[in-house]
């Protein structure tokens, strides 16, 4: 292995490169989760440094945003090896408790993401997202703070609403112990 590719041997029998497929490919899907959790290190631990260091690294700002939302979302201790990145941010947007509940069910049966995909689709159409009261509340904040607040939604690829709810949930959980 190379910093930009990989050189395979000209007679390499199929075994081998199977093989070696399914180490890059853990490898692969490592790294991603590593990047994840790295971000969201950074972000809490070295705010004022944080975004120099993303851009030092050299890779895309958004996708960079995708890995640490989903690491951010989908805690270590809910994670399965047995499935993808890609897996855990079908259903990142989830409780941690439907989370556990779908990996478990993509393990299970061996569904790949798309196949994982489609079932939280079919649910969705089934199950109308307006199951709880609607509540409207009206917020007087300056622009600065609205701005402030649209940025860091934003960097958590939520809406400034959802931000907003879940920033409730987490105080609401503190207090409550």
């Amino acid at each position: 292995m190379t910093p930009v590719g990989l050189r395979i041997p000209a007679e390499l029998p199929y075994e081998l490169w199977e093989k070696a497929g399914f180490r890059i490919s853990a490898v692969a899907n490592s790294s991603t989760w590593c990047l994840g959790d790295w971000l969201v290190y950074g972000r809490s631990r070295y705010t004022d440094r944080y975004r120099k260091a993303i851009e030092a690294i050299g890779l895309d700002y958004q996708t960079l945003r995708n890995y640490a939302w989903v690491s951010r979302r989908v805690d270590l201790s809910r994670r399965r090896d047995g499935l993808s990145f890609q897996h855990h941010a079908e259903v990142a947007s989830l409780p941690p408790e439907e989370q556990d509940h779908w990996l478990d069910q993509a393990q299970r049966n061996g569904w790949t993401r798309n196949r994982l995909r489609r079932n939280l689709a079919a649910l969705r159409q089934e199950k109308p997202e307006a199951e709880g009261k609607r509540v409207s509340l009206e917020l007087r904040l300056g622009a600065d703070r609205i701005a402030r607040y649209q940025e860091v939604a934003g960097q958590s690829q939520t809406s400034l609403e959802s931000w907003i709810v879940e920033q409730l949930d987490t105080a609401a959980a503190a207090f409550l112990g």
